[in-house]
């Protein structure tokens, strides 16, 4: 394959879509409709069942269009592709996004076809992302190759986080789902049977990428010989910013799925996992965990240490926090005699001073103004959890503000808060993250958190930029 880099994916300044279409419900309908949305660059719609459509010119071919071209979606049919690709070829394009289906995830032909394929764009130095995907977007360009439209998937707004996706349906999902927690993504690629764009690509890519600050990642499998060159360049990357990777077909029936869904080879997870650890990326047990961990790496400072402080209005959920933190590895320290006694000078009713700080149900935004105050001040923590449950009736939705003021002028020591419920606990949420405090719906999603932050700032300790990591 030819040395163009991956920006021709994320940053081109035109794109040629073969197979577009004004058909309703059509894939090709839908790409164009998405692109026309927001891309910035010049859009080429290509079949030769149009002249005149929706104020567009359209052409024939791609070598029809007289124009340099830069990018070409392609989704016609299996067979046609290397025809198209090859008319890409004489045209001088640089890559391809191939969204059409029906390659070597499929059958024996499908196998033969997707051969032809890469042949083809060995010959004329194309790169190429796919088959079988849904490709490539970008919400600072406004490119948006997906073939899903915006009611049925919404776009997130801009934000520090890359997704690299092997599924395609796993992406649209949680592209959708962040649009509604209000999670920014800023770039988003799946890249199906990787016949040429793969993991490694997009590691350097996002590595050297100053709009990006965390990495998610879902992997089936990794490209059979590059195995090796995938920990380097994840050991490389931890340097400088977090991945968070949650690896599946992590079991034979597992993998046999992920053989039939994208043709990958997914190989032993235990050897995978160990891997993982060398490189110092962040595994993740659950989907959840992608966005949880993500969130936070993406919207606070690392921790200078490990010593996680835990101020709660409510025992039980206090006690479940210390047990999921310390199951991540995380130290709770009992807090000095000295903290202590401020702590109890301060609160005349009867608290629990030895971390979790149980302010009891009755507690008031002033409690918590104070006991954050105490802590911060102390020096004993490296971050600070707050959990406060909004059904006692003492407390308020200022709150929200407080703990917010109180995060931003305490950086280096990170703030995350728990909070249970439905009507109280959304607006309280809300008010938090509009002001840049992650929220957590449950103690163990908010450990998860706490662990990658605790992790990353160990791994990303000592390494002054990109060249030098």
């Amino acid at each position: 394959m030819s040395e163009t880099g991956v920006e021709v994916f994320f940053d081109p300044e035109s794109v040629a879509i073969v197979g577009a279409s004004v058909r309703p419900n059509s894939l090709g309908r839908a790409i164009l409709e998405n692109m026309l949305k927001r891309f910035r660059g010049k859009i080429y719609p290509v079949n030769p069942k149009y002249k005149d459509e929706m104020g567009l010119k359209w052409y024939p071919s791609i070598t029809a269009i007289g124009e340099p071209v830069d990018l070409a979606v392609i989704a016609v049919r299996a067979e046609i592709v290397p025809r198209v690709l090859e008319d890409a070829g004489k045209a001088g394009v640089k890559g391809a996004v191939v969204v059409s289906g029906g390659f070597a995830e499929s059958d024996e032909k499908g196998r033969a076809l997707q051969e032809e394929l890469m042949k083809v764009a060995s010959k004329y130095g194309i790169r190429i992302v796919g088959p079988n995907c849904i490709g490539v977007y970008n919400a600072l360009s406004g490119l948006d190759t997906f073939f899903l439209p915006e009611d049925r998937m919404k776009r997130p707004h801009r934000g520090p986080i890359a997704i690299i996706s092997q599924s395609g349906a796993f992406l649209a999902s949680v592209m959708d789902w962040a649009a509604q927690e209000g999670i920014g993504i800023a770039k988003a690629i799946n890249f199906g049977n990787k016949v040429d764009i793969d993991e490694v690509d997009l590691l350097r890519y996002f590595r050297r990428d100053d709009h990006i600050r965390v990495i998610i990642a879902y992997l089936e499998g990794i490209k059979p010989g590059k195995g090796r060159l995938f920990v380097e360049e994840a050991s490389k990357t931890t340097r400088v910013k977090p991945i968070v990777l949650l690896k599946s077909g992590k079991t034979e029936r597992g993998a046999a799925a992920a053989a039939s869904h994208t043709a990958a080879l997914a190989g032993s997870y235990e050897v995978f996992s160990a891997a993982m650890r060398q490189a110092k990326v962040i595994e993740a047990e659950e989907t959840i965990d992608l966005f949880d961990m993500a969130k936070a790496l993406s919207w606070l400072n690392y921790p200078r240490g490990r010593r996680i402080g835990v101020i709660t209005n409510a025992g039980g959920p206090g006690v479940i926090m210390v047990d999921n933190l310390i199951r991540y590895g995380l130290e709770v320290p009992r807090f000095s005699d000295d903290l202590q006694a401020k702590l109890k000078s301060v609160f005349e009713r009867r608290v629990a001073t030895g971390n979790p700080v149980d302010l009891t149900g009755d507690a008031d935004d002033e409690d918590f103004e104070k006991a954050i105050d105490i802590i911060v001040k102390s020096g004993e923590v490296d971050l600070l959890v707050i959990i406060a449950l909004m059904q006692p009736p003492r407390l308020t939705l200022n709150l929200a503000e407080i703990i917010a003021e109180k995060a931003w002028k305490n950086r280096d020591i990170p703030f995350i808060v728990v909070t249970i419920g439905y009507k109280w606990a959304q607006e309280f949420s809300a008010r938090l993250e509009n002001r840049g405090i992650p929220v957590y719906d449950f103690p163990e999603r908010a450990a998860r958190a706490a662990y990658a932050l605790a992790f990353c700032s160990e791994c990303t300790r000592g390494c002054g930029s990109v060249d030098t990591c």
